[in-house]
């Protein structure tokens, strides 16, 4: 989870965009570019990073440009408990507003992560105020929205009854306020429990009439670091993991690519 370049951001990202505007080479950002994540809006491509001890947004018009464009810190923080391991910043439009997710904790790895939310403007690069954590007192990472016609969700890495790195699923009653958290999936298989049994790192995807989370399985330090992916069924609570289908490695590091997990 802790320092992870765009190889995995970008090829997801080459897959929605026009041929003409896939020219890049990776990585898109060295040094300072752990945990992406890139939207797309008004004809920039923004691309959130962290330094460990911020979080920075990038903007360019080409995803070639942000290899050079100069990074903007949006948020710093001062408070003890929340001003070091800055993890997975996320940004995201609700309620006519951007909101970034992302994940902090204290000067000390890694006992004190929590999730947090900042809301913002219209644009991604106004200012931002701190609004609250998501889960006050229990570990948690990792944070991602997941969006159905009539709600929305988070969706989050924690561990649990059995001590598992696993994925939870909440609805929202606002962007910054969550509802009881279910466990979502647990990693069980071969492919999730290489190095230590984790599943982390989910990011929603939407195409061919379908809902998916895509997440990471395994440890982020062995090379088997890859991805998984949940395909909900069509039909049932969002919230039941009895809706989803599982299936993996649908990603995985090749010809000397390896770890390719952490998606965005």
């Amino acid at each position: 989870m802790l320092l992870r370049y765009l190889i995995t951001a970008a090829a997801w990202l080459a897959l929605a965009i026009p041929t003409s505007a896939r020219n890049f080479q990776n990585p898109l950002k060295n040094p300072n570019g752990s945990d992406p994540f890139i939207v797309y809006t008004g004809g920039y491509y923004y691309l959130l990073t962290t330094t460990w001890t911020n979080i920075q947004v990038t903007r360019a018009t080409t995803l070639a440009g942000l290899k050079t464009a100069s990074p903007t810190t949006v948020w710093t923080d001062s408070t003890a408990s929340r001003a070091g391991n800055f993890w997975a910043p996320e940004v995201h439009w609700l309620d006519n507003k951007w909101w970034i997710y992302y994940t902090a904790g204290t000067a000390a790895c890694c006992g004190g992560q929590r999730m947090h939310v900042l809301e913002g403007g219209t644009n991604i690069l106004d200012r931002y105020v701190y609004r609250r954590a998501l889960e006050s007192g229990v570990w948690g990472i990792d944070g991602s929205i997941l969006r159905f016609p009539n709600a929305y969700y988070l969706v989050w890495s924690r561990f649990s009854p059995s001590g598992k790195q696993s994925l939870y699923i909440a609805q929202m009653s606002n962007p910054y306020t969550i509802g009881t958290p279910y466990l979502l999936s647990e990693p069980t298989n071969s492919w999730e429990t290489v190095g230590g049994a984790v599943n982390e790192g989910p990011a929603a995807l939407y195409g061919g009439g379908k809902t998916m989370v895509v997440f990471s399985a395994s440890y982020c330090w062995t090379s088997s670091y890859q991805l998984g992916m949940l395909t909900y069924k069509g039909s049932g609570d969002p919230l039941s993991a009895s809706s989803w289908t599982k299936k993996g490695p649908v990603f995985k590091g090749a010809n000397g690519n390896y770890g390719a997990g952490h998606n965005g």
